[in-house]
């Protein structure tokens, strides 16, 4: 059994940080979708800004809102207009093809890659 990228969203931009909130990355429910994200997933995120690198888990925001966001203690690591990647991994025993997007500038949909 091994642990492989299956949910991939790259070049995301963080839209706010939250330190009030328990924990956990906020996510447009459309971007979730796409690639594959639940409610509650833990995922890996990498701030290619600063080079911060977290584990979190993830809840569900507005669907096609754009929204990202860095909540409770990660907010200190991961700041808004941060850009970063988000990935969801599976424990297989078996190679997988991983949903991996690319967004823009808003976090809005560009292309599969």
């Amino acid at each position: 059994m091994r642990f492989v990228l299956r949910s991939k969203i790259h070049k995301a931009t963080v839209t706010d940080a939250n330190l009030a909130y328990i924990g956990s990355i906020t996510i447009d429910e459309a971007l979730m979708e796409k690639v594959g994200l639940w409610v509650g997933e833990k995922v890996s995120v990498v701030d290619n800004t600063n080079g911060a690198r977290l584990e979190t888990y993830v809840i569900k925001g507005e669907r096609d809102s754009g929204i990202i966001c860095m909540n409770g203690a990660a907010a200190h690591l991961i700041k808004k207009g941060d850009e970063i990647i988000i990935m969801g991994f599976e424990l297989t025993d078996a190679p997988i093809e991983p949903k991996a997007i690319l967004v823009d500038g808003e976090n809005k949909f560009v292309k599969f890659l």
